[in-house]
């Protein structure tokens, strides 16, 4: 059976938890391979919304082992609030399993993170403030907490008087702030042991026994391909590997072993945060995007930037993962245009640009280059194949398409589960 790896093609925010949720039925086990709670995914089930952040969306289908893999960073507390609130709910998270090599957001690394962004003034990378990039920091340099380190408490208060003996030293001579202590960290972080201990195993080796046994793997990827520390918009990007070979070292099962790679791009683009977006939109269509998407983060709440979708973009990201499949997310947000533009190069001083400018400078300079498709007035919230949409709709997906390097196989065109027009099977 496949090993699937679902990931965002754009800036995040395109529908993964919807398209990993669609696979639902079908599959044994949903992978989050990187990222922390600084991205979320939204599902929507018999027209209940759950937003999602370090739980990957396999946790509301029934049977589907959701799995948090070693390459994501996780704030224990954040994670149990996610799961207290499922289970007040009536969903289980019993099944969940948490890898034991995964790092810890500790407390400092939240302080850290804040603080730093403030201090680069202008120059902020508008990160969430959750600590995701200081623990991934700690994790490079090898001072980081991993889940294990806190079931044996001398290994844990080795490790953070590490961590800390520089970090105090920056946050009361450069930061002016306090010191934190080794002791109120420890002290929080053992409080999370005991109930963490039955969730936590030896995922890598858990997931390969899965798939010698015929089982049907999903691997779910935070935030997106031009948020991926090496592949995005350096230096406005996570701090982690959002592409599709993130899957494989944030879960500890090899390449040859992964069968598919579905992208999943919205029928417009939206980014949160700072950084370079050639088709963002400062006027009223922008604002029409907007508010007719719903495009307020999931995490942080924060208005989303808007823009017109951008084939650059998507040929980049089909091109770095290795696309089998793409699914078109909101299609429905656009009905009631007139006409729709498409971003098909990039113009910058003068130069045309059909693929990403590999210079940074170039790409911050990028002005888009439209074309404009005719769009459609029928409400599509009902399609459920192809050949249900207008025939607009229909020409406006082609097109996208043939300039995006990858086919599309399915298309969103509501917020609920079964709002999705099918035209190739996402399993192969």
């Amino acid at each position: 059976m496949p090993a699937v790896v679902v990931l965002g093609t754009q800036w995040g925010d395109e529908g993964k938890g919807k398209a990993t949720d669609q696979l639902g039925s079908r599959i044994d086990y949903v992978v989050k391979f990187n990222g922390g709670n600084n991205a979320g995914h939204t599902v929507v089930v018999n027209g209940e919304k759950y937003a999602l952040h370090l739980l990957p969306s396999g946790i509301l289908s029934p049977g589907v082992v959701p799995v948090i893999g070693n390459g994501v960073v996780i704030d224990i507390a954040v994670l149990f609030e996610e799961i207290d609130a499922l289970e007040a709910r009536g969903v289980s998270a019993e099944r969940l399993l948490v890898s034991s090599a995964a790092h810890v957001i500790a407390p400092y690394h939240r302080t850290i993170d804040k603080v730093t962004e403030r201090f680069l003034g202008k120059r902020k990378i508008g990160t969430t403030g959750r600590g995701i990039g200081p623990a991934y920091a700690d994790k490079i340099n090898r001072v980081g907490l991993r889940i294990q380190d806190l079931f044996d408490e001398n290994i844990l208060r080795q490790k953070v008087e590490g961590s800390l003996d520089q970090k105090n030293h920056l946050l009361v001579k450069v930061y002016n702030r306090r010191a934190i202590t080794v002791d109120e960290t420890v002290e929080d972080l053992l409080g999370y042991a005991e109930r963490l201990r039955p969730y936590v195993a030896d995922t890598p080796l858990v997931l390969n026994q899965a798939l010698d046994a015929g089982k049907t793997l999903v691997f779910e990827a935070g935030q997106a391909t031009m948020l991926d520390i090496d592949h995005g918009t350096y230096p406005f990007v996570t701090s982690s590997s959002a592409t599709a070979g993130g899957a494989c070292t944030g879960s500890g099962v090899g390449p040859t072993r992964i069968d598919r790679v579905v992208g999943v791009a919205k029928a417009y683009t939206t980014r949160v945060g700072e950084g370079p977006y050639p088709t963002e939109l400062f006027d009223e269509d922008g604002e029409w995007l907007r508010q007719t998407g719903g495009e307020f983060g999931t995490t942080t709440g924060r208005p989303r930037r808007t823009g017109w979708y951008d084939a650059v973009v998507a040929r980049y990201s089909s091109r770095v993962n290795g696309l089998t499949d793409l699914v078109v997310t909101k299609l429905d947000v656009l009905t009631g245009r007139d006409k729709i533009p498409v971003a098909v190069a990039y113009d910058v001083d003068g130069r045309r640009f059909d693929e990403m400018p590999d210079d940074q400078s170039d790409y911050h300079h990028a002005k888009p280059v439209y074309e404009y498709l005719d769009g459609w007035t029928e409400d599509i919230s009902g399609a459920r194949e192809l050949a249900d949409l207008p025939a607009n709709a229909q020409r406006y997906l082609a097109r996208l398409e043939e300039i995006s390097g990858c086919r599309i196989s399915a298309v969103g065109v509501g917020p609920g589960r079964e709002a999705t027009v099918s035209i190739h099977d996402l399993l192969g």
